[in-house]
């Protein structure tokens, strides 16, 4: 891809404003449609065209597979530990409302809270995904 020296520039201009449509997407899911799901899904395509124009290595070093195993561990405790945490201080499992001195707040919160780790781990999920299927090869016979 080193010849599609276009291709390479606009990529390189729409990875930085495609990460940050994904955290306007994560931190607006509060108030309108979005959320961790879909900012993550975002999120990872921008690794994806990184990996596309650029090359396989070079997605590789900026998302390394220690740091996709390490976000798809992080964003589940995120979320379960969320819930546990909601247990611990007398509430339900994900029962947010016990989580700040107000309920409101509280609920706030917690959805804050889960939604990263929904995001975090969609992301994380996606990207190895995409690693274990582009780094595959075809078998000739």
């Amino acid at each position: 891809m080193k010849h599609h020296v276009v291709l390479r520039v606009v990529a390189k201009l729409l990875i930085p404003y495609i990460l940050l449509y994904a955290f306007y997407v994560q931190f607006h899911g509060d108030y309108g449609p979005g959320g961790g799901f879909q900012a993550g899904v975002i999120f990872a395509s921008a690794f994806i065209l990184h990996a596309l124009v650029f090359g396989l290595e070079s997605a590789r070093k900026a998302a390394p597979s220690g740091a996709v195993r390490f976000g798809i561990s992080l964003g589940v405790l995120l979320y379960a530990g969320t819930g546990v945490f909601g247990l611990l201080l007398g509430g339900n499992f994900l029962d947010y409302s016990v989580l700040s001195s107000t309920p409101t707040s509280g609920q706030h919160l917690g959805i804050l809270i889960v939604e990263a780790g929904v995001g975090i781990t969609v992301a994380s999920v996606i990207i190895a995904i995409f690693f274990a299927f582009a780094g595959r090869r075809r078998r000739v016979e």
